[in-house]
């Protein structure tokens, strides 16, 4: 009987018993608050068990290296469940403000986080797949969460066809890779790589398809049209988590798997990872323009910084430039994800039932009548942009840095460009604020205003000072090689 270390999967499995136990406890918990609370301890314990493993390197769950505890996951599921305390204080009063407060969604959230954290620690592809459909099911039904109403139904409906639609590419994916190694471990898919009997077409078509899948996942174009439609339709504290919480699974999969499995099918891949890049990065930026609705807005926007992301992968397969850059990759993460709860919160703020509040044209008069929430808005559309003093300023840094040092000298160009275009239409909103006559009316909810004021303030204290984040982003990074 081979010997388990659970050590390696703590948090993970407290995680999953606390769902279980919350989805059954809440059958007898009237107040919908006291199950938003029970789910917020879980989110906390979980939490404290993955900050107590930190220095932890390679400990292994079982003997065949399925899943693994190292500095890297160890960062990732830290990420993944304060963004999951995020997601808590947005939807609690939220649900209930529309008329949609069901203890399941807390429930549903928390399972969800469980496939993000094993995703974060997935070292066979069997797990990444398990840990796919574990983080999407409990997704597709968040994003329907809003029902009767049309467009959330909408959005749950789009959102599992296309979500079924990438497993059939990973699935495929998974069993082109097997066929030409053997395996589905990614240690030992790397050593079959450099065999000569080994069938590299078979191996690039294999890569290709996951790489397919997983961009499904982080919204990459062309495989974001779901994006806008999801992201509008479904009630925007689970659009707040999905955009923070799916990317960072899908990229700590992609970081993972592509860096450890397939570092030898570097000369085939690049190329496509550079012009996924540049594609995310013009189309989410040009089509952002357009948008009247701040939460299509703010979809497209999701969808530029999923291409700002993938430049930090761009290098992987250069060994003396990929730690730097996939720390820059995990600290960009942190940076969008803090800044992306923030604006969710001013946009939960502002929202009326029925989707009145939505247009960027109801923030006007925010800068007169809402001081402080205006000035967090201007913050994070500043941090979205790239400028400082603001955490996405130094994110963008750090991204660009990356990319330059590994040559990438025209997707340099394509992303400063671009950064150029989004100042426009994340201006606008300011603008709109501070520079156009209206009467909005917020609601003023206690861990509404925490949220927001909180991003606030960690997205401009965190920039004077983001040493200490990006040192923790390297040591998980240089752990996971």
């Amino acid at each position: 009987m081979p010997q388990l270390n659970f050590n390696a999967i703590l948090p993970l499995v407290i995680l999953t018993v606390w769902a279980c136990v919350l989805l059954l406890v809440d059958l007898f918990i009237k107040n919908k608050g006291i199950t938003a609370l029970l789910a917020a301890v879980g989110l906390a314990l979980s939490l404290g068990f993955t900050l107590s493993q930190i220095g932890a390197t390679n400990v292994i769950f079982d003997k065949n290296n399925m899943v693994v505890l190292d500095g890297f996951s160890t960062f990732v599921d830290a990420l993944l469940l304060v963004s999951g305390l995020f997601g808590i204080a947005l939807a609690y009063d939220y649900l209930k403000r529309m008329g949609i407060e069901r203890g399941e969604y807390y429930s549903l959230l928390l399972f969800s986080i469980t496939g993000m954290l094993l995703m974060a620690q997935a070292s066979d592809l069997i797990i990444v797949f398990l840990a796919l459909e574990m983080l999407s099911i409990p997704l597709y039904v968040l994003a329907a969460f809003d029902r009767p109403k049309v467009n959330s139904e909408e959005a749950g409906l789009k959102y599992f066809l296309l979500g079924a639609f990438s497993t059939g590419f990973i699935v495929y994916g998974i069993a082109l890779v097997f066929g030409a190694t053997n395996t589905t471990s990614l240690n030992e898919i790397v050593k079959a790589a450099s065999n000569e009997t080994t069938n590299l077409l078979l191996l690039t078509i294999g890569s290709a398809l996951i790489l397919v899948a997983l961009s499904f996942k982080i919204a990459a174009v062309p495989f974001h049209m779901w994006t806008p439609d999801v992201y509008q339709g479904a009630p925007s504290a689970v659009t707040a988590f999905m955009a923070a919480g799916a990317k960072i699974a899908g990229f700590a999969a992609l970081l993972r798997v592509f860096a450890l499995a397939f570092p030898a099918l570097t000369s085939d891949l690049t190329p496509i990872l550079v012009v996924l890049s540049a594609l995310t990065m013009i189309v989410g930026n040009l089509i952002a323009i357009t948008q009247t609705n701040i939460k299509r807005l703010l979809a497209y926007s999701s969808i530029a910084h999923a291409g700002y992301i993938l430049m930090a992968f761009v290098p992987y397969g250069q060994p003396k430039v990929v730690p730097i850059s996939i720390a820059a990759g995990l600290f960009y993460l942190v940076a969008y994800s803090l800044t992306n709860f923030g604006a969710w919160a001013v946009v939960i703020a502002l929202e009326k039932t029925e989707g009145k509040g939505l247009e960027i044209s109801d923030y006007a008069g925010l800068g007169r009548k809402y001081p402080a929430l205006a000035a967090a808005m201007t913050i994070f559309m500043l941090s979205l942009t790239g400028i400082p003093p603001t955490l996405g300023f130094v994110g963008k840094f750090y991204l660009f840095r990356a990319v330059l040092n590994g040559q990438f000298y025209l997707l340099a160009v394509i992303g400063m460009l671009t950064t150029l275009i989004s100042a426009y239409y994340y201006l606008r909103v300011v603008v709109t604020m501070y520079m156009r006559e209206g009467d909005p009316e917020t609601a003023s909810e206690p861990w509404l205003n925490l949220t927001w004021a909180v991003s606030a303030v960690l997205t401009v204290l965190v920039s004077l000072v983001p040493g200490p984040l990006f040192d923790w982003a390297s040591q998980a990074v240089l752990r996971l090689f």
